[in-house]
């Protein structure tokens, strides 16, 4: 789904650390789809003067460039101790954005709400590229299972495209069959649905990236949309920039987690250094501000009905003598009040566990690891903690509708997964699928209804961390169906090693999954696109609905609205992003909201590109931004964390 990473990030994590010792066997699950998939356009780089890395010039039309090689992600002041970062994935140049970036979101250093996941992070972030330089090793290296802020795609940040790559950056023959691959799947959608289920019977948001069930349907309305949805089309869709965020200071030539970013109805909040802030929706004035001892390392995406969410953080600022402290420190914040509720913290014996992960359900926060997973209720009393006499052990939980757990049981190699959907209040198990042995990582894509996603046999080949998708009944723990995903022809990612709602780049609702197809050319001289397309979660089939990007945009799933879609268009070299609401039944599209197409918006906001950022939008509401920060580059005048747009 893109551009394969040497090596993809479902690597087994290395090193030491709480739970189970690592192990080194590969999967013997075998491939299920064959070759590795070009990648989707990252954006460019911002020009000097405004927005993010590096400043190459932008030129006034796409010339046609070498594909440059992607850095690897800078390692970690912010990220927790334990287990080293996946490796993150290379994203090949794409067209319509010149110029590179310099390693490190910034993003996905390991990269993402998000951002990966809210994607990679790659882990990456939901991973942005960093500012600046890459940090020097072996200070500030990543601990053990620890990954970048949710809303990040999964792993680093790769370096931007060049602009003008004619077919998006693909290589040669085998990009080039996969391009055909591509049009001939384009051409069966058309015609009335591909069969994508397995045969295999016997494996049994709010601010939410992955998106939940929105209902059955609903009616298309006069403008395109359903009656359900509630985001309504304004008068003008031309947006203007409301204010942008300049990025923190950094020092010591590091990278920092600044994962995390809600909306209410009063504020757009969003984690800075070691604190989480509340700006105006419209002006960006600070509202408040709650001051952590050390960096964010995770933080929910979802919050609950009296806008309450959590986050995971370090419990001191990392030095260089010691550059991280672990992810211990469990926070309940309120986003109306901007206070700390409270802070927990679980231990084995005398020693604290560090989490990789953490969710909220209903009234209850979930945080897993590979010592096992706690919760505690949102008064603050612990509802239940890992047993260190257990043989299997909670990974982390998917949240929202319903709690669901990915309990890990086994050795490497011969790993099975059990996904529970578990009592919120209690942990009792409801009802369990049980995958294939073999199967080491898996990740919630959604609770309601429930949607699992995993790299089996390590097949995607592309660092997306998906091969198929599984249906599962959650009532019963049944096998609806199996989607295979080919990543040469889907763009959805997930981090499932340790973060285990880690996905973006798709949604799910009206019992359907809604996938972006990779970038293809486009009916311009080195034009890209793409589309969406949407499977049926009962019987596995495509329904033959296809939103299209337009020629130059690619288009991504950002969340559910009622019976409706919500999706962001990333802009070619020459226009404004766009948001668009696509009617669950018609698959009408209709325009929410235009970017100015002006070359210093556009250089902001192609540096915060949906696989590496957190995206949120609401009520004419554009809201992208970074998941890490690092030390600001001498070539730029201003840098960014965050930027919001709107109408109106």
């Amino acid at each position: 789904m893109t551009q394969p990473p040497p090596p993809p990030p479902q690597q087994p994590p290395q090193g030491g650390g709480f739970g189970p010792p690592p192990e080194q066997p590969p999967q013997d699950q075998p491939p299920q789809t064959p070759p590795p998939a070009a990648g989707p356009n990252l954006g460019k780089a911002p020009e000097p003067g405004y927005g993010y890395p590096q400043a190459p010039q932008t030129p006034q039309t796409p010339p046609p460039a070498a594909p440059q090689t992607p850095p690897q992600p800078p390692q970690g002041y912010g990220y927790p101790q334990g287990a080293p970062a996946p490796q993150p994935p290379q994203a090949p140049p794409g067209y319509g954005y010149p110029g590179q970036q310099p390693g490190p979101y910034g993003q996905q250093p390991q990269a993402p709400y998000g951002q990966p996941g809210y994607g990679q992070q790659p882990q990456a972030p939901y991973g942005q590229p960093g500012y600046g330089q890459q940090p020097q090793a072996p200070y500030g290296q990543p601990g053990y299972g620890q990954q970048p802020g949710y809303g990040y795609p999964q792993q680093a940040m790769p370096h931007q495209p060049q602009a003008g790559q004619p077919g998006g950056g693909k290589k040669f023959t085998t990009q080039m069959l996969i391009i055909v691959a591509a049009v001939v799947a384009i051409a069966l959608i058309i015609g009335g649905g591909v069969w994508y289920s397995s045969s295999g019977k016997d494996e049994g948001r709010e601010n939410d990236t992955a998106g939940q069930s929105g209902g059955t349907g609903g009616t298309d309305d006069g403008n395109g949309g359903t009656a359900s949805g509630k985001e309504k089309a304004p008068s003008d869709p031309s947006a203007k920039v409301l204010f942008q965020v300049p990025a923190p200071e950094v020092k010591n030539d590091s990278t920092v987690v600044v994962s995390g970013s809600w909306l209410t109805d009063k504020a757009y909040v969003k984690s800075g250094i070691a604190r989480i802030v509340g700006y105006d929706r419209d002006k960006g004035g600070e509202l408040w501000k709650i001051p952590l001892a050390g960096p964010v390392c995770q933080a929910s995406r979802h919050v609950t009905d009296d806008n309450l969410t959590a986050v995971l953080y370090q419990p001191a600022m990392p030095t260089k003598a010691d550059p991280s402290h672990g992810c211990s420190q469990i926070a309940l914040i309120d986003l109306d009040a901007g206070k700390r509720l409270w802070t927990k913290t679980v231990k084995t014996g005398d020693q604290l566990i560090n989490f990789d992960n953490i969710t909220l359900s209903g009234k209850t926060v979930a945080v897993g690891s590979t010592s096992g997973g706690a919760a505690f209720d949102v008064s603050g009393k612990l509802l239940w903690s890992p047993k260190p006499a257990d043989s299997c052990y909670d990974a982390g939980y998917g949240g929202g509708e319903k709690l669901v757990a990915v309990r890990k049981c086994g050795s490497y190699g011969q790993r099975q997964l059990h996904i529970q959907t578990i009592d919120p209040k209690s942990g009792k198990v409801i009802s369990e699928y049980k995958m294939a042995e073999g199967i080491e990582y898996a990740s919630i894509v959604s609770t309601e209804p429930l949607v699992v996603a995993a790299d089996v046999g390590d097949s995607a080949g592309d660092g997306s961390g998906i091969s198929d998708f599984f249906s599962i009944d959650a009532k019963t723990g049944k096998l609806r169906t199996r989607i295979s995903a080919p990543g040469e022809q889907y763009a959805a990612r997930c981090e499932g090693i340790t973060r285990v709602e880690a996905c973006n780049l798709l949604a799910v609702g009206n019992d359907r999954l809604y996938l972006p197809t990779e970038e293809h050319d486009g009916t311009g001289k080195y034009s890209q696109t793409n589309e969406i397309v949407a499977f049926d979660l009962a019987t596995g089939k495509q329904t033959g609905q296809r939103a299209d990007a337009g020629d130059g945009y690619t288009i991504s799933p950002l969340r559910m609205d009622g019976g409706n879609l919500i999706a962001y268009k990333r802009p070619p070299y020459d226009k404004g992003g766009q948001v668009v609401s696509i009617a669950g039944g018609s698959f009408k599209e209709t325009l929410l909201l235009r970017n100015p197409a002006t070359e210093s918006v556009r250089d902001v906001e192609t540096s915060m590109s949906p696989e590496y950022s957190e995206v949120l939008y609401s009520e004419g509401h554009l809201y992208m931004s970074k998941v890490y920060a690092s030390k600001r580059s001498t070539v730029r005048e201003k840098e960014y964390l965050a930027v919001g747009f709107g109408t109106g």
